[in-house]
């Protein structure tokens, strides 16, 4: 019942962000800090999202080929491949792993 909770506090709160943002005088959203966090905001949730998925099985924190792939990934990332290559490394790497362990 208290995840029903979260996700609905957190309906509520994205609609009054959205209203919030319609309804902010022009000038206000043109304001530097405005406009950088309402272009990082969004990635940030994302990638909290992403990590909350991939790091963990309901309530633990758990390390498995999914773990793996964005291990990989993130290597791929740092050799500058590109980013087709990248999700393929990603992909090969959580398949493999997944294969060797059963």
């Amino acid at each position: 019942m208290t995840l029903w909770i979260a996700i609905g506090a957190t309906a509520v709160g994205c609609y009054l962000v959205k209203f919030l943002g319609l309804s902010a005088p022009a000038g206000v959203l043109e304001r530097p800090l405005v406009k950088r966090l309402a272009a990082l905001l969004p990635v940030a949730l994302l990638a909290a999202l992403t990590a909350q998925h991939t790091f963990s099985d309901g309530q633990h924190l758990m390390l498995d080929a999914k773990a793996a792939g964005v291990a990989a990934a993130a290597i791929a990332r740092l050799l500058r491949a590109p980013f087709l290559l990248i999700v393929a490394v990603a992909v090969a790497v959580t398949a493999g792993v997944r294969a060797l362990g059963g």
